[in-house]
Order: structure tokens, then sequence, then C-alpha cells
């Protein structure tokens, strides 16, 4: 999952020459594109960039392999919950539209398991659910009733990409 922290095309400027994979995009918002070659440029003249593009890497790898371990450990119920949470930290506010198939297709079960997990959420009062459109209402509840994948994940992608705020223009 990727947003404001991060881009898509790693493979770009660690020895790939195009990507081998699709972006699905999941929300609305703003982005850029860069020409590749440009990115590959500045990444190899810039030692400022390219530290901090292989520690947007590291972070990926570490979303990806926890997220692979989720996926075969824990149950559906802290699955979504993990998810949520990851998304969340890409929104500006909670609130979005998500429907529960694409849901399903992130976490790579049936749709059914998704509709039963975000009821029990929504039982709870940890969200509110209705026709695609999702408001996490207790984000402390949803931290605790998701697997440690979410915490381990968070706290590598902080430890490596602090949050620096934008230069002010002169």
């Amino acid at each position: 999952m990727v947003g404001n922290e991060g881009l898509v095309g790693i493979s770009l400027f660690i020895g790939g020459d195009s990507p081998s994979n699709w972006a699905i995009v999941q929300s609305a918002g703003s982005s850029y594109r860069l020409k590749a070659h440009l990115l590959k440029n500045e990444f190899d003249r810039n030692s400022e960039l390219q530290r901090l593009l292989l520690r947007y890497t590291q972070s990926l790898i570490t979303q990806m392999a926890q997220t692979a371990v989720c996926n075969r450990h824990h149950s559906l119920d802290q699955q979504l919950c993990r998810w949520l949470l990851m998304f969340l930290d890409r929104q500006p506010n909670n609130k979005f539209t998500m429907t529960q198939e694409l849901i399903a297709n992130m976490l790579g079960v049936r749709r059914e398991g998704v509709t039963d997990a975000a009821g029990k959420l929504q039982k709870r009062g940890v969200i509110e659910y209705s026709r695609g459109h999702i408001t996490v209402l207790d984000r402390p509840a949803l931290e605790k009733l998701s697997c440690e994948c979410y915490a381990v994940v968070k706290k590598e992608t902080d430890r490596l990409l602090p949050y620096i705020p934008p230069r002010m223009l002169s």
C-alpha cells in the first residue's frame, strides 16, 4: 500500500527497466507523475534522494513481508483491522469510500468474509459502514483489535521515514 509517503515503480531505480506489476488506485487524491529517466538520473546524481528512496524501499519490503505473515497466521478480522489502519495512515481523515469487493481483493479473501468482519466492527462501534462509505469511529479500538503486524510495519516506517515538514518557500 502506497500513499503520500512513497511511490510506485521502485524497480526503475533498483535495476529494472520497467515495473512488472500494476498499481490500483484505491482512493481519490493527488499524485505526481515523473518520467522514468528523470528519476533514474536524479537517483544516480543525488545521494540524499538515493538514501531516501532506499529507506522507502526497505519500508515497503517490510510491509510486504509482514503482510504475507499476517495473511498466513492471523484471522480475517485482524487482517481487516490492519488493512483499515494502514489505509487510514494514508488518508487525510477518517472517512473514505471503499467497496467490500475491493477490500476483499486487496486481502485476497471472499467478499462475504469482509462483510462479516466489517459487520462485527460496526456492531462494536469501531466503524460505521454503509454502501461502500466507511467511517472509523474508534481508532484506538481498531488498533487493539488488529494483530501486531500493523505495529511492526508502522514502527519500521516511522523509523525509516520520519515525518519531515515541507520546506517553506521564500
